[in-house]
């Protein structure tokens, strides 16, 4: 996985108080129900700072956690009581390799499009089968691409405008062009925030992968996952032309 998808210090910083915001009401719920229905381990791959993990720890989850990016794990570990570190790790997905064995493997809010190559996307769902119990099961999602912002990009759209502590005022600013033939999305984000009486301004490039129904099947297809179901949304429905996510469920 690209060395650009360890995200800045100060990314990691301000993503809760960003993604609670404008992620948690899609995802939330769907994940957690699955989460906590499971008695065996479950691994969260793209971990990030534990949106997901903190409250699905404390809710009693034998729950375990791997990022790419070590800003992100550093504050996940923050939130957690040491004794319970040994249950995050940076390591990469296509490479991990554990002992154990986990009944329910999740990759939240986009996670496999920061896989770019077809090489390393099947390497992801081997080591993700391999790490499975039988009959266990791996959630992922993905945006659907939407043909129009593709072709259009996006200019410096304000996405957050908020506080990210009492009294201090955190913007993001989100830039996207996009190359069709290569399916990747280049991203810029843009953080200008208030503290100590300045403004503060940083800016990150990254780029993300995007998929199509049919290309991600023939994926699916020629990994060692013969069971999949590939839905329209977190509420469990068929794909239609007005569907927004590609919600997908494999079963070892």
């Amino acid at each position: 996985m690209s060395s650009e998808f360890t995200y800045p210090d100060y990314f990691a910083r301000f993503y809760d108080v960003i993604y609670d915001h404008i992620r948690n009401e899609a995802d939330h719920d769907y994940f957690m129900k699955h989460i906590l229905a499971e008695k065996g381990p479950v691994l969260e791959v793209g971990v990030g700072t534990g949106r997901f993990f903190k409250e699905a720890l404390d809710k009693g989850a034998d729950i375990y956690g791997i990022d790419f990016s070590p800003a992100m794990i550093e504050v996940l570990k923050k939130k957690l009581p040491e004794q319970e570190h040994f249950r995050v790790e940076v390591k990469d997905i296509c490479e991990m390799k554990s002992k154990r064995k986990y009944s329910l493997i999740v990759a939240p809010f986009r996670v496999f499009m920061h896989i770019l190559t077809l090489k390393q996307q099947l390497a992801a769902l081997s080591n993700i089968y391999d790490h499975l119990l039988p009959g266990g099961k791996f959630i992922f999602d993905l945006f659907i691409p939407n043909l129009k912002m593709l072709a259009d990009g996006v200019d410096n759209m304000n996405d957050f405008n908020g506080e990210f502590e009492p009294g201090k005022k955190l913007q993001r600013f989100t830039s996207m062009y996009a190359d069709p033939v290569n399916q990747m999305s280049y991203v810029t984000f843009r953080f200008v925030w208030q503290e100590e009486g300045k403004e503060h301004s940083k800016s990150w490039n990254t780029h993300f992968r995007f998929f199509f129904r049919y290309e991600l099947e023939l994926i699916l297809s020629k990994s060692k996952f013969t069971k999949y179901k590939i839905y329209g949304d977190f509420g469990g429905n068929e794909l239609t032309k007005d569907s927004k996510e590609f919600v997908v469920v494999c079963v070892k």
